[in-house]
């Protein structure tokens, strides 16, 4: 039986610009409007805009939402002032990985961006683990519209419909504002490795503020366009950021990731009791990053050879656009983990040379 696929309310604008609709996490969603790499490239030297409203939004309220969200993700929230934002995993009793999320800490509210692939399994995950806790979860998707703004021209665009100064926020903080008549929940926040927002708002204003920011650029003379996922996807990739289902999912553990620093050993969270076991016995595989030497694309599923034998597999890998390189992300065996071991690629079962090599790819221009 074929999937209905749903859509975000500016599907019929991708589709009016020539966008490519490709199925995405239950979504149609625009995949590329003219290039790929051109979307990419505006995107670290100007502003990129893009749809993401596939994403999920929650929002937990009550009496003991501070204590529940301290339970449910890795973060120690209790050190969070509010407006205050962070990224943070939610795992499973055996340490692997339900999600990775972004918390932001709300006057009276606490509000977890989620990835769409898994908002029913993570909303069940949230409701399963409420017993106990006098809390409200509310799934406020389909109400809310996410766009992502990002790049370095960002803030200087959003200044001209903006009364307030928005450069001024912190990196990884949250304010309410008002841009081209819109309220808005904006977070200076974002997956790409660039400077930039997230913006969250009303339904019935979808397509006015992505054409008042569109509109704003040109008036100003920013460059700023619509980015679709393959340039998504690339942007992510370079500075090393984790998609799940690709270098974290459900067979992971947040060591195996890299992903020690967004747990907080100290806070009670599901899945800590397993996750310190496996870093006290050792760890036994670890993500790296690698460059082809040889020509060829480092695909997801590829496995990884060390002097002929399969010590792992890829779980992604592409075309670099900013660091102009084949790179992959691979899970090996932690004693092959070190920058500069020279390992092999099997591209169509034949051996490609590859390097294990320092990641991010790409260091974030916040950094």
């Amino acid at each position: 039986m074929e999937e209905t696929l749903k859509r975000t309310p500016l599907y019929d604008w991708h589709v009016a610009q020539g966008a490519r609709m490709v199925p995405f996490a239950g979504y149609e969603m625009p995949v590329m409007y003219e290039s790929p790499i051109e979307e990419h490239h505006l995107t670290r030297r100007s502003a990129g805009l893009f749809d993401i409203d596939h994403m999920g939004q929650v929002e937990i309220t009550g009496p003991d939402d501070t204590a529940f969200v301290n339970k449910l993700v890795s973060w120690d929230v209790t050190k969070m002032e509010k407006w205050d934002a962070h990224y943070a995993l939610m795992c499973y009793e055996n340490g692997t990985i339900v999600d990775d999320v972004f918390v932001y800490r709300l006057p009276s509210s606490w509000y977890i961006v989620i990835n769409a692939a898994n908002r029913d399994k993570d909303l069940a995950w949230m409701r399963k683990h409420s017993a106990g806790f006098d809390v409200t979860i509310s799934d406020e998707s389909d109400d809310t519209v996410m766009l992502a703004l990002q790049g370095p021209k960002v803030f200087e665009l959003l200044d001209t419909i903006n009364e307030d100064t928005l450069g001024d926020m912190p990196r990884f903080s949250a304010a309410r504002t008002t841009l081209g008549d819109v309220p808005v929940l904006v977070g200076r926040t974002g997956y790409t490795g660039e400077d930039g927002v997230e913006l969250f708002y009303d339904l019935e204003y979808a397509v006015q503020l992505w054409d008042a920011i569109l509109a704003a650029g040109k008036s100003a003379g920013i460059e700023v366009g619509p980015v679709g996922l393959a340039a998504r996807d690339s942007l992510r990739f370079e500075p090393s950021f984790p998609l799940y289902g690709h270098e974290i999912d459900d067979t992971t553990t947040p060591l195996e990731s890299r992903l020690g620093w967004a747990c907080s050993w100290d806070a009670d969270f599901i899945g800590r009791d397993a996750i310190l076991a496996q870093k006290e016995a050792g760890v036994p595989r670890k993500i790296v990053g690698f460059e082809l030497l040889d020509k060829g694309v480092p695909r997801e599923g590829y496995e990884v050879a060390k002097d002929g034998e399969v010590v792992g597999k890829v779980v992604s890998g592409l075309y670099g656009p900013t660091v102009d390189k084949y790179v992959g992300h691979a899970f090996v065996p932690s004693h092959l983990a070190k920058s500069g071991t020279e390992i092999e690629i099997l591209i169509r079962n034949k051996p490609k040379k590859a390097v294990i090599v320092k990641r991010p790819f790409y260091k974030p221009s916040y950094r």
